[in-house]
């Protein structure tokens, strides 16, 4: 079993950043490939980056490539979020996401979820 705790999200200006974390408790978080998903208001959910269990190789949206950057740190069990160039379009929950045996890109994979964490942007 594994739970995962977000924390980071807030609002923010057209422009700005923000870093995201996932706290993970539980074992072997080493053996999870952890991602951020997200659901903007009146949408579904949505992939947003990934990254593997241990040699770190990273997934992106297109919406997000070079300007979200995801990382983990297996010391602490947690996996970070950094967004930077910020945009209205990025206003939404973001939810943390843990697989055990495929990386998490799509909701299917995905085998725990946070409870969210609120992320908004103004113009």
């Amino acid at each position: 079993q594994v739970q995962l705790v977000e924390s980071g999200g807030g609002l923010v200006q057209a422009g700005g950043s923000l870093r995201l974390s996932c706290a993970a408790s539980g074992r072997f978080f080493s053996n999870y490939a952890m991602g951020w998903f997200r659901q903007a208001p009146g949408k579904g959910r949505e992939f947003v980056a990934a990254i593997s269990w241990s040699y770190g190789n990273t997934y992106y949206a297109n919406s997000v490539k070079g300007r979200f950057t995801i990382s983990r740190d297996n010391a602490r069990n947690t996996v970070y979020l950094q967004m930077n160039s910020l945009n209205p379009e990025d206003t939404a929950v973001f939810y943390c996401a843990a697989a055990g045996k495929k990386i998490p890109t799509t909701e299917n994979r995905v085998d725990y979820w946070g409870q969210g964490t609120q992320v908004t942007v103004s113009p």
